[in-house]
């Protein structure tokens, strides 16, 4: 019986197309690939070429490659998307990164010196203010109270972060404030300065030459559809975390500055359409102290996870979706045609890829979506792009971000990833009896690259899923040992 013949007699199309890719000419070709991935959701297919020679030695090849000798005819690259309901996996490789750069400013390593350990550190946690009041859990004394509309909610009660009264909840403001919080955190750190050097009682300029603030922060988003900042602030010399901070920048200074700086930054918005507006902190901030290793309740490792932990999380947490909501045929204008505008047919004129009253989310979120969107097409507002950033609740900001001498950067540490597999490749061909380039080479690569599409073929998406469950059993087993040999221990 034939290939053709035994297809034909197979349901499933992915079935079908895994049979085609075991019947190439390198199947192993074409698992290596997919494993090397990790079990990324939509790997970025690509087409093309890269052939490296030695300038010295007659342009001779030293290495090539082409999509065109892949058993498929093209090359799979992982997305790196950071958002953990997009890829999971590369999601994880995101936080690990993230882990490494933060701990790295708490605890040294990474090129960074081990003595900044030693420098004045604070946990800072800033929150949004009130726009009207919502469902809560309020606890006192470590008992829980009940709510403002007398119910005792369950953790993962719905209604949780919801407002009591819709029709007198500041929508407006709460999606403003969202728009304007990365802007809020940058003039905070203007004024962090300010602050520290009032404290201190010497001219900024005095404390630009003796002292360094340097941050690590992350957004995250309450369940009011709210985003609050985590942030490790650290007080160094003036070079950065190679240097010692003079004995007078303690952590008292840098607490009152911290307290001070978020009591009087304020942003100032005029608006006919919705009144005059204050950009504000909420009454809700927390400052701790950073300790050391295992000498407190905040150490370094618990602080690097929990930052961490929400440098992968996205607007989703609080209940909204995660893709844009802008007709991408009409770019949300709602009209197509450079001289005769005719309704855009994907979205009949609207610009939205999809009607609000069919996505599936709680009423609150979505009145937060439809108010991003009016306020987005007032011409006061038109800076803020609200509609792009409609699904996100308004808020445009960076999920993590850090200050220039914090510690590592995220490409640095991809790089040594990066080198690392190119190591273990030149490795393998010497293994293999390449040889390869003299120390006096003159290295010259060319290459030429291009996006053919994303995700998987129905067959890769089989293997794909072998492969994560093969990575979940292996982390699963990793986790199993780890508490066995804590019970035991």
């Amino acid at each position: 019986m034939t290939r053709d013949l035994v297809l034909r007699h197979v349901i499933s199309p992915a079935v079908r197309d895994l049979i085609e890719l075991a019947n190439l000419q390198d199947f192993d070709r074409v698992r290596e690939q997919i494993n090397r991935l990790g079990g990324c959701s939509a790997p970025v297919n690509l087409v093309g070429w890269t052939e490296t020679r030695d300038a010295a030695n007659d342009n001779a090849v030293v290495r090539s490659y082409a999509t065109a000798d892949e058993p498929t005819g093209r090359l799979l690259t992982a997305c790196g998307n950071r958002r953990s309901s997009r890829c999971p996996a590369c999601s994880r490789v995101y936080a690990a990164d993230t882990y490494h750069l933060v701990r790295a400013g708490l605890s040294g390593g990474k090129n960074v010196a081990e003595s900044v350990r030693t420098h004045p550190r604070l946990f800072v946690t800033l929150t949004a203010p009130s726009f009207g009041p919502v469902h809560n859990r309020p606890t006192s004394g470590g008992k829980l109270r009940p709510c403002r509309c007398g119910d005792h909610h369950a953790e993962d009660a719905p209604v949780l972060g919801t407002p009591l009264d819709p029709r007198t909840y500041d929508y407006a403001g709460a999606v403003l404030w969202n728009a304007h919080a990365g802007a809020l955190w940058s003039r905070f750190t203007t004024y962090l300065r300010r602050e520290l050097a009032s404290y201190l009682g010497i001219t900024q300029k005095a404390l630009n030459g003796l002292v360094r603030v340097s941050f690590a922060k992350v957004a995250e988003y309450q369940k009011r559809g709210l985003v609050h900042f985590h942030a490790v602030v650290r007080l160094d010399g003036p070079d950065g975390h190679t240097n010692t901070p003079p004995a007078f920048a303690t952590v008292e200074a840098l607490t009152h500055a911290v307290h001070e700086a978020a009591g009087r930054v304020a942003l100032n918005l005029t608006s006919d359409a919705v009144g005059d507006r204050e950009i504000r902190w909420g009454d809700m901030i927390d400052v701790r102290e950073i300790t050391a290793l295992g000498d407190g309740e905040l150490t370094d490792q618990r602080v690097a996870s929990y930052v961490a932990k929400y440098a992968t999380k996205s607007a989703e947490g609080s209940g909204t979706v995660d893709r844009s909501l802008v007709c991408a045929p009409c770019a949300g204008r709602g009209t197509v045609g450079d001289r005769v505008r005719d309704l855009c047919p994907h979205c009949d004129g609207t610009g939205r890829a999809e009607p609000f009253a069919d996505l599936r989310v709680q009423t609150h979120v979505r009145t937060m979506i439809r108010t991003a969107w009016t306020l987005g097409g007032m011409p006061e507002f038109a800076h803020l792009k609200l509609c792009k950033w409609a699904h996100m609740l308004g808020f445009r900001g960076h999920f993590s971000t850090k200050s220039r001498a914090y510690s590592t950067t995220l490409g640095a540490l991809r790089d040594v990833r990066r080198g690392w597999r190119i190591a273990q490749a030149e490795a393998a061909r010497e293994r293999a009896g390449d040889q390869a380039p003299v120390a006096e080479s003159v290295l010259v690569t060319e290459s030429s690259w291009a996006f053919l599409t994303t995700g998987y073929r129905p067959g890769e998406e089989l293997l794909a899923n072998q492969t994560r469950h093969e990575i979940n059993r292996a982390r699963e087993d990793k986790e199993r040992d780890k508490t066995e040999g804590e019970v035991w221990t």
